[in-house]
């Protein structure tokens, strides 16, 4: 099995770029992308099972990997939700898997978002990790569009071993995340 490209352009040139950067004393305190978690959640649809189940079969396609399914923790009248029900699924990706999804979601995905002029930068946690939420399948090359029976959203979790949310944004901007470019005439005026 050969090395993800991602994974050999983030030991040759992201990793120096980093140490540069930040002056690391040491090549462990590098950040580095642990895991890429996607999630969904069916839980307002009225077909809850049959819509967990189109999820999981999309995620499945989108990933390469099983979904694990998600389980409502107690019952809630209102919502019509019971305990121990199926509310959604989720992936996480490791290794290769993980560095190819990245790959695809950076050159393939992200460019494929309607208006698309880059990700927020406002979705670090505080911990140098990064979320975002897709709206709808359709923007995924491994869905074919006429069987698309729901539109179903994901959330994308890029987990990292950063310690601030700058060091996780010159990680994941590094690896080639395309990140919104900050408005000029804000910059001005401020």
């Amino acid at each position: 099995m050969s090395t993800p490209t991602l994974l050999t352009y983030y030991k040759e040139k992201v990793v120096p770029a980093l140490q540069a950067k930040h002056n690391y004393a040491n090549v462990h305190q590098i950040p580095r992308l642990e895991k890429i978690v996607v999630t969904t959640c069916m839980g307002k649809h009225p077909d809850r099972k049959q819509a967990v189940e189109d999820a999981v079969a999309e995620i499945a396609k989108i990933t390469g990997q099983k979904p694990a399914m998600t389980y409502a923790r107690k019952s809630v009248a209102n919502f019509k939700l019971r305990e121990g029900e199926v509310l959604g699924a989720r992936v996480t990706l490791r290794s290769t898997q993980m560095w190819e999804f990245l790959d695809r979601f950076i050159n393939i995905t992200a460019p494929n978002i309607r208006d698309f002029r880059g990700l927020p930068t406002k979705s670090f946690d505080g911990r140098g990790n990064y979320a975002i939420g897709i709206p709808d399948q359709s923007i995924f090359p491994e869905i074919e569009l006429d069987q698309i029976k729901r539109n179903i959203g994901f959330d994308i979790i890029f987990v990292t071993t950063a310690n601030t949310d700058d060091e996780g944004r010159d990680l994941l901007a590094e690896l080639g995340i395309p990140f919104r470019k900050p408005n000029k005439k804000t910059e001005e005026n401020a």
